[in-house]
């Protein structure tokens, strides 16, 4: 049996644009070219990938275990390509990570700055998701390290220790709470919130601890972003929960003040996620083995 690779990364495409003319479009094939590569793939591969009718193609069972086997392959070809067609000029790996963004406000920009500036041969591409997102990409393999919120994503992945860090509470600067050197989550639930938006695990955290206090959470308005969070904040439309380490980029330029949650729930631990050790490639763990390096520490 003989694959295309082009097939296989047609056939990813399809997968994640969900339909043939989008993935079409996205890996510059005429579409009726891309439905006749999908037929040769399946009648190499003697399974149905897709039923099709009028209303366009939906994946089969089958197709979903080849995704993941699919991408690892096209992955492990790029490596190489990648490795070799670069290798004079030092580029000789590349690392799909993909993080949150308390992770990437707060710790990725010096901790990958000081990686690259001892490897400049790696090339990371970095992307932002949620946590439970990221948990599923790592195991998909669509991305090879993680940094999410720790937990409990099943078994397919390996969570390493990472960093720590608080949530606080961020208010305007002229607010009565902003006077207050610490609050308790119960005492401010009557005050509208600006809220990260759905799926967050801080909107989950919250929702958690108001309905275990028994009281509503007052979601006003979700933005998508820290930055926009603070602006909300700083015009008075609510006040928002962040990490400390983020809110300390807002306020000096806005008019906000932090106040102090003291709730237990408000110290957490950031995790690494990888599919396992001893499946990373080498410029991969080596990546790894920096951010597990203490803060400041050289690996």
């Amino acid at each position: 049996m003989k694959l295309d690779p082009l097939s296989l990364r047609l056939f990813v495409a399809v997968m994640e644009e969900n339909t043939i003319a989008r993935a079409s479009a996205r890996e510059h094939i005429a579409a009726s070219a891309a439905s006749r590569r999908l037929s040769e793939l399946e009648g190499a591969l003697r399974v149905e990938l897709f039923t099709r009718s009028n209303r366009g193609v939906e994946p089969t069972a089958a197709a979903y275990a080849l995704l993941n086997l699919a991408r690892g392959v096209l992955n492990d070809m790029d490596g190489i390509a990648s490795q070799m067609r670069d290798y004079a000029s030092g580029t000789r790996g590349h690392v799909r990570v993909v993080a949150n963004i308390s992770a990437i406000t707060q710790f990725l920009p010096s901790e990958l700055q000081s990686f690259l500036a001892r490897h400049p041969q790696v090339d990371v591409r970095l992307q932002e998701q949620i946590s439970s997102a990221i948990a599923h990409s790592v195991a998909e393999n669509a991305a090879d390290v993680g940094i999410l919120n720790d937990g409990s994503y099943g078994e397919r992945v390996t969570l390493l220790p990472y960093r720590s860090d608080e949530l606080v509470l961020v208010v305007p600067a002229q607010h009565a709470l902003a006077r207050r050197k610490a609050v308790r989550l119960a005492e401010v639930l009557h005050h509208d919130f600006v809220g990260m938006h759905p799926g967050s695990a801080i909107n989950h955290q919250l929702m958690r601890a108001a309905g275990e206090a028994g009281l509503p959470l007052k979601l006003r308005i979700q933005v998508t972003g820290y930055d926009a969070l603070c602006l909300m904040v700083a015009c008075g439309l609510g006040i928002g929960v962040m990490p400390r380490g983020s809110a300390q980029l807002y306020r000096g330029a806005l008019a906000v003040r932090t106040v102090t949650l003291a709730e237990p729930w408000a110290h957490r631990q950031l995790a690494l996620c990888v599919r396992s050790c001893e499946s990373l490639s080498s410029v991969a763990r080596l990546l790894v083995e920096h951010l597990r390096a203490p803060a400041g520490a050289a690996p």
